[in-house]
């Protein structure tokens, strides 16, 4: 047995609810403690919601009541601020839910969890965490996307589709996460230690759809933040909605105000690479035409130049001069070489006429000693000496009976006629 009931007789869901209901209506009102953690005014509206928060533990529950009670809270009523309740316990039947009625709010101060986490921003900021010179561009065209993100979630969809949008052969790396509650800051963190340190990941993203205040507290955890501001891998954050604002953001590479938006920054978008691609081309072709067209009628007009026309003109006459030049110069040089080869001519007759060998050709010959000398005086040799005598063809050896040498002249005019003596 289990309360009642068996296998053969089990109660239907309907009795089971409404039991709850019963047993919760029975409640008395209490006064509890605990924390807005959301709330979004709806002017004109019977009924106020909003979510409260356990100072401590991670337990929230939703909240409605008059728009007159949450009124009298005063204006500090909103998400953050810390409040004292009456409240009622109610279980909706149809949809299996517990929530609070409040009958009376009372303010205790600003809310612990919002005050934390702008002490932690404050002081991450004075760490330099969050100025631009430290954050990482993010590539043009990444090789692998790492994507952070909830399991089966809206947000995965919205950046796997957009991208391949844009670029269809996008590749990523995905990592589903815990994107809320206890186990999401240990889970992300886990996750994007893992993507940074892939070679291949040149950016990650981290993903979720919007949420309550309570939802997003994870992604201001300090932990987190450091570890993201210590990632070597550019980094986009894509956090809830534009209005939301974790400290995630604060320290991203990148703040995407949406997950469509991060696929929009990732990647860049083919077709208007395209565009641009012919649009440059077009244009390139545009003004290698126009140079070309100016170049060519550059040309047309210089050879329609008279000069141009007729090239060679201007240098005619000077050709004629050119030639008549060669002409006379080819008379002068064969005159002189005429001239020169008959003076060559004299000379060598000249030479032909004085040379020894014509005076021997002549009947003359030259006497020697057996010494070699040449015998020019009669006076240098005795009778029986014997002479060489070369003549124009030959020689022959001579032997000297007597000489009949030439005496100097004497000063007186008287003259003694020379001795003569025959020679053989």
């Amino acid at each position: 047995m289990a309360g009642g009931t068996t296998v053969e007789n089990p109660w239907p869901l309907r009795l089971l609810a409404s039991k709850m209901q019963a047993h919760i209506a029975r409640m008395p009102e209490l006064w509890i403690e605990a924390q807005v953690v959301e709330y979004k005014p709806r002017p004109g509206t019977r009924t106020a919601f909003f979510v409260i928060r356990d100072i401590e533990s991670d337990v929230s529950i939703n909240v409605n009541a008059f728009p007159q009670t949450v009124e009298s809270a005063g204006v500090a009523f909103d998400a953050g601020a810390r409040v004292v309740m009456r409240v009622k316990p109610n279980f909706w039947e149809t949809r299996g839910s517990l929530s609070l009625r409040a009958h009376e709010i009372l303010i205790q101060g600003e809310g612990d969890l919002l005050a934390q986490i702008d002490q932690l921003r404050r002081a991450l900021a004075a760490e330099g965490l969050f100025t631009e010179d430290r954050k990482k561009p993010l590539p043009f065209l990444p090789r692998s996307i790492g994507l952070i993100c909830g399991r089966n979630a809206k947000a995965k969809e919205d950046v796997l589709a957009n991208a391949r949008l844009r670029w269809p052969s996008a590749q990523f790396v995905i990592r589903e996460v815990a994107v809320q509650g206890v186990n999401c800051v240990a889970q992300v963190s886990a996750a994007l230690v893992e993507l940074d340190r892939k070679d291949d990941i040149d950016v990650i993203v981290i993903t979720r759809g919007g949420g309550s205040v309570e939802d997003l507290l994870p992604f201001s955890d300090e932990s987190l933040v450091r570890l993201a501001a210590a990632a070597r891998t550019p980094l986009v954050s894509a956090i809830g909605h534009e209005e939301d604002a974790p400290l995630l953001d604060l320290v991203a590479d990148y703040r995407a105000s949406t997950p469509t938006d991060a696929a929009r920054k990732i990647v860049p978008d083919a077709h208007e690479l395209l565009g641009e691609l012919s649009e440059l081309s077009s244009r390139a072709t545009s003004a290698v035409r126009s140079r070309l067209q100016r170049e060519s009628d550059a040309l047309n007009m210089l050879i329609s130049r008279p000069v141009l026309a007729q090239p060679g003109a201007p240098f005619e006459s000077q050709l004629e001069r050119l030639e008549t030049a060669v002409l006379r110069m080819r008379g002068a040089a064969s005159s002189r070489v005429a001239a020169f080869n008959a003076e060559l001519d004299s000379m060598e007759a000249t030479l032909r006429a004085i040379s020894p060998q014509a005076t021997l050709e002549r009947g003359y010959s030259i006497l020697r000693a057996p010494d070699g000398t040449v015998v020019m005086d009669a006076g240098n040799v005795k009778k029986g000496d014997l002479l060489e005598a070369v003549m124009a063809r030959g020689s022959l050896v001579a032997q000297v009976f007597g000489t009949n040498p030439i005496k100097p002249q004497a000063p007186s005019h008287d003259e003694t006629p020379p001795t003569q003596e025959k020679s053989l």
